[in-house]
């Protein structure tokens, strides 16, 4: 099994930045689909963006030119730097490791960590 951990949430005003880290406990890290999604309170899980074994990337339109996804194979871990934070960015926020299939969906993830809480004030 595949343990992950986020770190790096918090609150911050309105045009601030985040960046968030995840540690994975496997030693086949690199052969995963890593991802970030988020879900505020009444709303549907969100894809966030996407980064594929071999580098690929994926964003939701609502993020694009602001987050960036990257992961460091190294040290098992997956980041996402968050700029220009808007309060709609509000939410707890989950890093998750897929098998297959690398497609900006909950459904090709299998394992998920904690959640950590990300809150934009306007």
């Amino acid at each position: 099994q595949v343990q992950l951990v986020e770190s790096g949430g918090g609150s911050v005003q309105a045009g601030g930045s985040l960046r968030l880290s995840c540690v994975a406990s496997t030693y086949t890290y690199s052969d995963y689909c890593m991802g970030w999604f988020r879900q505020a309170p009444g709303k549907e899980r969100e894809g966030v963006a996407i980064v594929g074994r071999s580098g690929g990337l994926a964003y939701t339109d609502s993020v694009k030119g602001r987050f960036t996804i990257s992961r460091d194979n190294a040290k098992n871990t997956l980041y996402l730097q968050m700029n220009n934070l808007k309060p709609e960015d509000t939410a707890m926020y989950y890093c998750a490791a897929g098998q297959n299939i690398c497609l900006l969906r909950a459904r090709f993830f299998d394992y998920w960590g904690q959640g950590i809480q990300v809150t934009v004030s306007s």
